[in-house]
């Protein structure tokens, strides 16, 4: 389909353990790169230059994305150049400003002015992830100091939904990632603003990597039913409900893609058409049915090119 193809360990992995069997896994199945998220599970930076050695089958292993909230510039470009080293070149950092809920109810830190840090935060970021010393003094970030790793730079995805932020994403980092957005606002809403101000900035066209859910079942509708209790508290967060509006549907369920693996590619195929450069799939299975169904169906395909 002209994508890459990456696989997505989800939000809640408990152990280092865990994720070398997802990345066993999904690097025998054919995907390209390994993507873990952070909320509630372990450290992704961490886990992925843990497990990096384990799996050479993967051009590219990345967060998508981790929270700037409670960290600063200089802790967080050590840590991405150090797991950038382990890796040998193939490590990604994915970043984004997070929700009220996590900056507010989880740190206590303010999110009144998440776009302003964001700024000043990449404005020190980025040149320390290219090797250079850091030198801002901002209104919600201070940074002045430089690293010493031996580290090739590290690529930035800042995800990005709103007009604002896709802007920042195209004019500083190597493009976006996006969830809970479907193929109809990734190709009106995001692709166009992000390669416009990319290219008002003589950078690089952006890369624009999408989370799909995919599902293998019979029973399609029931695999949405129960996606979407899952992921009420997600549909509800301001930033998701406005793409999932823009979409024209009541949540992240509905753009889940379930039913055959034909199915599934046909759906992938409407999001290679919006614009989208990778695709990041996650599997959304309710039983160990559907989970060795699915994991089945993606090895048949990626492996052997066979539906």
């Amino acid at each position: 389909m002209g994508v890459r193809m990456g696989y997505s360990a989800g939000t809640e992995v408990r152990s280092v353990a865990d994720l070398r069997e997802e990345a066993h896994w999904a690097a025998a199945t054919g995907f390209e790169s390994f993507w873990v998220s952070q909320v509630f599970g372990i450290d992704p930076i961490v886990a992925l230059a843990a497990v990096g050695a384990d799996v050479p089958e993967f051009r590219e292993l990345g967060t998508s994305v981790v929270p700037l909230t409670g960290r600063h510039p200089l802790a967080l470009a050590a840590q991405a150049l150090t797991a950038q080293n382990a890796l040998d070149g193939r490590f990604t950092l994915g970043i984004g400003a997070s929700h009220q809920i996590v900056t507010e109810g989880f740190f206590g830190e303010s999110y009144q002015h998440a776009f302003s840090r964001t700024v000043e935060f990449l404005d020190a970021l980025m040149p320390l992830l290219e090797g250079k010393p850091a030198n801002v003094d901002g209104d919600q970030v201070f940074a002045k100091g430089w690293l010493k790793i031996d580290a090739a730079p590290c690529p930035v995805l800042l995800a990005a939904l709103g007009p604002r932020m896709l802007d920042l994403a195209g004019r500083v980092t190597a493009g976006t990632s996006v969830g809970s957005c479907g193929p109809r606002t990734i190709a009106r809403d995001i692709v166009p603003v992000i390669t416009a101000s990319a290219e008002r900035h003589g950078r690089t066209p952006p890369r624009v990597v999408a989370l799909v859910g995919v599902c293998v079942t019979s029973d399609p509708d029931g695999a949405r039913d129960h996606s979407r209790r899952m992921s009420q508290m997600y549909d509800a967060f301001p930033s998701y409900r406005r793409v999932l509006d823009l979409e024209s549907v009541a949540g992240g369920a509905d753009l889940m893609l379930a039913g055959t693996i034909d199915d599934i590619f046909d759906g992938f195929a409407t999001y290679v058409d919006a614009g989208v450069t990778d695709l990041r799939v996650a599997i959304f299975a309710r039983t160990e049915d559907e989970q060795s169904a699915t994991r089945e169906a993606l090895a048949r395909v990626l492996a052997h090119g066979v539906r």
